[in-house]
């Protein structure tokens, strides 16, 4: 396979490799059960009503939300557009799965 780096695929990957690298970082924590203050609304609430919910769950399933999007954004570079596409579709997908999800049954309420 002979790959042709160019400027511009250099400064394509010199941008989309630390972003991917952060996301799996702050996935990785919050797969651990850490972070809460990385989920945005959470950080903002009163203490009193963070102790209404289970953190540490809330943190996995956002962990595991993130993960993919983190291993699947260095492949945007590639496929002339159809893996863009294709990630644009993914993320879309597990936003709006994510938002769905966590907002209807007090799945994350103690």
């Amino acid at each position: 396979m002979n790959v042709n780096l160019n400027t511009d695929m250099i400064v394509a990957i010199a941008i989309t490799a630390p972003v991917s690298l952060v996301i799996i970082a702050m996935a990785v924590m919050l797969l651990r059960g850490r972070g809460a203050g990385l989920i945005a609304g959470f950080n903002t609430m009163s203490k009193e009503k963070q102790a209404q919910y289970d953190a540490p769950a809330m943190c996995r399933f956002v962990g595991k939300i993130l993960l993919p999007i983190g291993v699947l954004t260095p492949f945007v570079l590639f496929g002339e557009g159809r893996f863009a596409v294709a990630y644009g579709i993914v993320v879309v997908g597990l936003c709006t799965f994510a938002v769905i999800y966590a907002n209807t049954g007090n799945r994350f309420r103690k």
